[in-house]
């Protein structure tokens, strides 16, 4: 055939090829005309080669820091190799059974995929002699690790292999948590022991259900089986307090993505630095919630256990899968480290101003402590536990764990926004198609929740910790409209009413009841709290006294009237009064007493009507207001009956004074 290579550029059709047709032969031109996007080939000989060439290794996950550097880590001397198997033998070492020589055969990695490495690792046991119980199955079975995934990774689990789980419009990840919603405070048991028996408030009015140390190793061992039994646990090494001086290093070890991604927002993500030097945990919690403990053990009354030994550092957690369990379970566990420590643990929020100024908020729900706390001309340093040391404030937590019911981007846009890709969503509904979540729909439950990292939030003050409070802020929704709507504190009236932590909510209509229902809860977080109130309130006075600190009463419930006649407190009347506190004007007014609670109230608040500030002024029915005052003030000594018993200092003058500053008939 003729060559055709003037007239085609590049290829020449030359001899004939198979079945008669001429081959095409090309060949390079010196002068390049179009650009030549051909490629080296891809070095991998398969699939699963490719696959693993799409992923380089990285470091882990963590809180953002903004502190110096760490310490040379102790394992930077030691192989890579060698360091994951030390992860391993503590992962192994702490899911150990008791009555076994050996803990599990661990490995690292997705049992759906390839492991890194396939060596399992064990590590042995001396406790009891082994040909006792015999070999196990769990024992000849690899337990795979999935340590310390990151969202990314754990979304991917979830999808998967959790039924319920989806990705919502916003990104976030929408998850069950089963058949409880809510935390479950009548199964929660301690073990009661030597130490705790004189440590730890029992008895009535306590949240501490005791139990003994033989039934916590049988809901353990059940625990432990449990988890060791399934292919794969999601194992998390975090912290709590951003105090480097008094963090706690806490391990989770559980099986479910949702729980895992649960506790990476909430407590503190390690830097790949600390992870390295880990170490062993300071506290371990075994969430095998899926699984029902035994009824017919001592103590259980429902398949539900929530079970501390503060002994042993552990927590176990049987039916149920209800995340806020850890969340609560661990500040129980800080409220019982911290005050041994001679640092106050708090249920509160805390914020801070540019120069340094720190209030801190109590208040139980429906008080307004989210809200107030929350101000965009101030730093957030945490929204619900605080620590407050010699060195100052620190939050306990690395998240923010906030209700969405009938969330709206108008009311609440911090957390609105916070709600994208890494943040959990529990047990909210969404159109099926669009994944758009409806937060006033109450299907599942009334109490949705969104679980985030703190540093979702623009004002977070990364490291969350802060100078010593000025400000302390009691706040109450008053519903029977007599507490004023706000009250400058003394030392003593600041811890009776923070050892009372009272509130008032409105009974429901369907029996035609409007009368509001007074709630006390001691110390603004009765259902953590470890030891007596009147600890906790101690060293409260003794920070403030010390730091010069003032205690303030805010009322953010009713005014002329109670509820039902009178009015709410406006919203923009109580950010002026906390304006006020803030700046240090409202120190300087003139105040004057309110009878029976002997409370002092301004005279004046700049942007705040002053027929207010005295509730008797705007009751028209001055009877009524006498008749609701007493009330209130007949309701606060009832509550208090439980304390009055309770000695504080030797000498017992601060109880005495304690209780000359509550309601005086």
């Amino acid at each position: 055939m003729a060559n055709n290579g003037g007239e085609n550029g590049n290829f020449t059709f030359a001899q004939t090829g198979r079945q008669g047709l001429p081959k095409i032969q090309t060949r390079k031109e010196t002068t390049e005309v179009c650009h030549d996007d051909t490629a080296t080939p891809v070095k991998a000989k398969t699939m699963d080669e490719l696959h693993s060439l799409q992923k380089k290794r990285s470091s882990q996950p963590s809180t953002p820091h903004t502190a110096t550097g760490q310490q040379v880590s102790a394992f930077n001397a030691i192989s890579e190799e060698d360091r994951q198997k030390q992860q391993l033998q503590s992962i192994s070492a702490s899911l150990a059974s008791l009555t076994r020589e050996t803990g599990p055969k661990v490995v690292r990695g997705d049992p759906a995929g390839k492991a890194d490495g396939r060596k399992a690792v064990h590590v042995e046991h001396h406790l009891y002699d082994s040909s006792l119980f015999g070999l196990s199955d769990s024992a000849l079975k690899f337990t795979h690790i999935l340590y310390n995934l990151s969202p990314a990774e754990l979304y991917e689990q979830a999808i998967k292999y959790e039924k319920g789980s989806f990705i919502t419009e916003s990104g976030a990840l929408a998850t069950l948590s089963g058949a409880k919603t809510g935390r479950s405070p009548r199964d929660k048991r301690v073990v009661k022991d030597e130490e705790t028996e004189n440590e730890l408030w029992w008895g009535k009015g306590s949240p501490n259900i005791e139990m003994d140390e033989h039934t916590f190793l049988v809901n353990r061992e059940r625990a432990v089986d449990y988890l060791n039994s399934l292919d794969k646990v999601f194992v998390n090494d975090q912290f709590l307090n951003w105090d480097p001086e008094h963090r706690i290093k806490v391990r989770i070890v559980s099986a479910r993505a949702y729980h895992s991604l649960f506790m990476h927002n909430m407590c503190i993500r390690p830097t790949p630095e600390e992870l390295e030097n880990f170490g062993t945990p300071d506290f371990t919690i075994y969430n095998a919630g899926q699984f029902p403990c035994n009824r017919y053990t001592h103590y259980m009354t429902s398949s539900t256990s929530i079970d501390l030994n503060l002994a042993r550092r552990e927590m176990v957690i049987l039916g149920t899968q209800y995340a806020g369990e850890m969340k609560k379970g661990l500040f129980s566990v800080m409220h019982y480290l911290m005050p041994k420590r001679g640092i106050l643990s708090l249920h509160s929020g805390c914020n801070m101003a540019q120069d340094g100024d720190v209030a801190l908020f109590f208040g139980l729900s429906g008080t307004g402590k989210t809200t107030l706390s929350t101000d965009h001309n101030r730093y957030l340093i945490g929204d619900d536990e605080h620590c407050w040391s010699n060195n100052g404030v620190s939050n306990i937590e690395g998240g923010c764990y906030a209700k969405c019911i009938d969330l709206s981007k108008d009311k609440e846009p911090d957390i609105w926004n916070a709600i994208k890709f890494g943040t959990v969503l529990e047990n909210v509904v969404f159109d099926e198609h669009t994944r758009e979540v409806d937060y006033s729909e109450k299907s599942v439950t009334e109490n949705t929740r969104a679980a985030y990292p703190i540093e979702y939030i623009p004002n977070a003050k990364i490291p969350c910790v802060g100078p010593h409070p000025k400000n302390v802020i009691l706040l109450a929704c008053d519903a029977f409209g007599v507490l004023p709507p706000v009250s400058k504190l003394s030392l003593a009236q600041t811890m009776y009413h923070f050892i009372s932590g009272y509130t008032a909510l409105v009974a429901g209509t369907e029996d035609g009841i409007n009368e509001p229902q007074a709630t006390f809860s001691a110390c603004f977080g009765a259902a953590f709290i470890m030891m007596h109130p009147t600890r906790y309130a101690a060293m409260l006075a003794e920070k403030m006294q010390k730091h010069g600190a003032t205690g303030w009463l805010v009322n953010t419930g009713w005014s002329a009237g109670r509820y039902g006649t009178g009015n709410r407190i406006k919203l923009a009347h109580t950010r002026k009064i906390i304006d006020a506190i803030h700046s240090g004007t409202l120190l300087n007014e003139n105040y004057t007493k309110t009878e029976v609670f002997g409370l002092e109230i301004p005279t004046k608040i700049e942007g705040v009507p002053a027929e207010i500030l005295d509730p008797i002024n705007t009751w028209s029915d001055k009877k009524a207001y006498k008749d609701s005052l007493l009330k209130l003030g007949g309701l606060f000594k009832k509550n208090f009956e439980v304390f009055v018993n309770h000695k504080i200092g030797k000498d017992n003058k601060l109880t005495e004074e304690i209780l000359a500053a509550g309601p005086n008939f």
